[in-house]
């Protein structure tokens, strides 16, 4: 049972991250301006490495674990998840993603499917910043209203045919919510629908506080940032396969 919540636990984080925003009036235009929303891209481009942590919890389970997050440019990401009295780490070095099994004290390689999903998020700001470099195109499609409120709809495609619409605030230019397919807890591909909320500045960069994900249109996890740090000298071997 311990071994199904951490599993579930891991599903709806990766679903949640990975339907985090990359992309690029016409599309290049809304992409300038989000840059500039979150900090403007000199400001983007300084940020090397980011360690984010905060608490995610999973109303289904009842439960609430502590997260770590570490990224590094241009390709290289790590969660670490303290739940139960065990602490789960799954990464992606450049090249493959990885993940530790407590139970069995192993760490193996990812599935595919889902080692796809931490590479796109291991890129981070150079998606962004330059999402041609990485085979991204970015569309802007038809506006739609959220809240009661028309939102910008930006379209970002991948290499693989992989999308992401990230719906963004036609004041603010912050995106407020973004929809995928995702690898859900059942191993197969759901709905993911992810809702960014309380937006800070952290230096010279704008980075949303507040993340809920929900799965087929069900509540999986929210999860609460309590610090972001930037540039803090990441070594490489944290992100290695051990």
């Amino acid at each position: 049972m311990k071994r199904a919540i951490v599993n579930a636990l891991w599903a709806v984080t990766l679903a949640a991250l990975a339907a985090a925003p990359c992309s690029g009036q016409n599309a290049q235009e809304v992409l300038s301006k989000m840059i500039d929303a979150m900090g403007g891209r000199k400001a983007l481009q300084a940020v090397k490495d980011t360690t984010i942590s905060g608490s995610i919890e999973v109303a289904r389970y009842g439960l609430t674990a502590s997260l770590t997050m570490y990224q590094k440019g241009p390709d290289k990401l790590r969660m670490d998840i303290d739940v139960m009295g065990m602490i789960i780490s799954q990464g992606f070095d450049g090249t493959k993603g990885w993940f530790t099994d407590p139970q069995a004290g192993s760490t193996q390689e990812m599935p595919e499917a889902q080692s796809r999903e931490l590479a796109r998020q291991a890129l981070g700001n150079a998606a962004l910043l330059d999402p041609g470099k990485f085979g991204i195109s970015v569309a802007l499609k038809p506006r739609i209203e959220l809240d009661g409120r028309e939102h910008l709809a930006l379209e970002q495609t991948w290499a693989d045919g992989h999308t992401i619409t990230s719906f963004i605030d036609p004041v603010t230019y912050l995106p407020a919510r973004t929809r995928t397919r995702a690898i859900g807890q059942a191993g197969v591909e759901v709905d993911s629908e992810t809702f960014l909320s309380d937006y800070r500045k952290v230096g010279s960069i704008v980075a949303a506080h507040s993340i809920r994900n929900l799965q087929d249109g069900v509540e999986a996890m929210r999860l609460t940032i309590s610090k972001v740090v930037v540039n803090s000298n990441l070594d490489d071997s944290l992100f290695a396969m051990r």
